[in-house]
């Protein structure tokens, strides 16, 4: 099979195509023949060898996220069968609950092999079938962005109608973040620092996109637009350098997912947390049962995935200097047929 790995990170041009004896599945895990991937910024960082979890592992197969169709099942197997139409759950080993020391060691494209391949071996309760109205190339959207974006409303935030969320730029979580909040029909509050982004921000439904840039104290603007109460959720994907204006712009005893640190790191004050009464929490994606409630809710709705720009499997360095470049909106992916 043919599949590109990161012999060292040192960077995009250190992603090479290379051959691998095709792979067998063992007791209760699946052979996926890989239609599509999709591209996080954790990827970037990873072959740019920023990633702080830990240390890729030689000749890494990269990317976490992908869809294909189920070929070949091992001895078990009884949640999917041959010719299913699958994703690959980030984290192979967490199928539900709370998140374990065994699972952490299998996140897909740092810890483990990921899914820039022709075929993968994957755990069988590491996939979840796709919604039947999506693509492959829809479906490889979902495991990193949209797992982590419903994790943050619905299982920390316990998102319902009516309520205002606070999100941060145009990435993939903060998209998902807009479409599943207006899909419970949640108001929803934005930043960019781009108008042309701002303008289909709205068109999706945001009901206000404040310029970071021309209005560098967002979080009073946030405030005014929910007349001083502030969000109930905030997605927060900057880190350090957003998240002291989050703490102001979240309502009394409001929830922070925290889940990026674009903007870098720093010591923080833990002062707002406490006079505001927050519920501030880090989370690493989510669990296949996670994963599994979010698509019956994106079938319910019809939801479709944004995508920015599709890219040939012979071009995957091209996706991942797209992504570098921060001009995409939405997700970013490989076909593989």
């Amino acid at each position: 099979m043919k599949c590109y790995v990161i012999p060292a990170p040192k960077g995009i041009d250190s992603l090479t195509l290379a051959e691998r004896p095709d792979p067998t599945p063992g007791p209760r895990q699946v052979l996926v023949r890989v239609m599509a991937t999709s591209l996080n910024y954790r990827d970037l960082l990873t072959i740019e060898a920023q990633y702080a979890r830990s240390v890729p592992k030689p000749d890494l197969i990269p990317l976490s996220d992908g869809a294909g169709e189920v070929v070949a099942v091992g001895p078990g197997v009884s949640r999917v069968k041959v010719g299913d139409r699958v994703a690959g759950c980030f984290m192979q080993r967490w199928f539900g609950g709370a998140i374990s020391d065994s699972a952490m060691p299998s996140a897909m494209g740092g810890a483990i092999d990921g899914m820039l391949t022709e075929l993968a071996v994957l755990e069988e309760e590491g996939v979840v079938k796709l919604p039947a109205h999506l693509s492959y190339e829809e479906g490889a959207t979902l495991p990193c962005a949209a797992v982590t974006a419903w994790h943050a409303l619905v299982e920390i935030g316990h998102l319902k109608a009516g309520d205002v969320v606070q999100i941060q730029g145009t990435g993939g979580v903060s998209i998902f973040a807009l479409q599943f909040a207006r899909m419970f029909g949640a108001r929803v509050i934005g930043t960019s620092s781009s108008p042309a982004k701002a303008e289909r921000l709205i068109q999706m439904g945001a009901e206000a996109v404040i310029d970071y840039k021309t209005t560098p104290d967002w979080d009073k603007e946030a405030l005014k637009l929910t007349g001083g109460r502030g969000a109930d959720i905030t997605v927060e994907v900057g880190g350090a350098g957003t998240l002291p204006r989050s703490f102001t712009a979240t309502r009394l005893g409001g929830s922070i997912a925290v889940i990026g640190l674009l903007s870098g790191m720093a010591t923080l004050d833990p002062m707002p947390i406490l006079r505001r009464n927050l519920k501030v929490q880090g989370l690493y994606v989510g669990s296949t049962q996670m994963f599994e409630a979010m698509n019956r809710a994106i079938e319910a709705n019809g939801l479709k995935p944004v995508i920015d720009k599709i890219f040939p499997f012979a071009e995957a360095q091209a996706a991942y200097r797209h992504l570098r470049s921060q001009k995409h909106f939405g997700k970013i992916v490989i076909s593989h047929a």
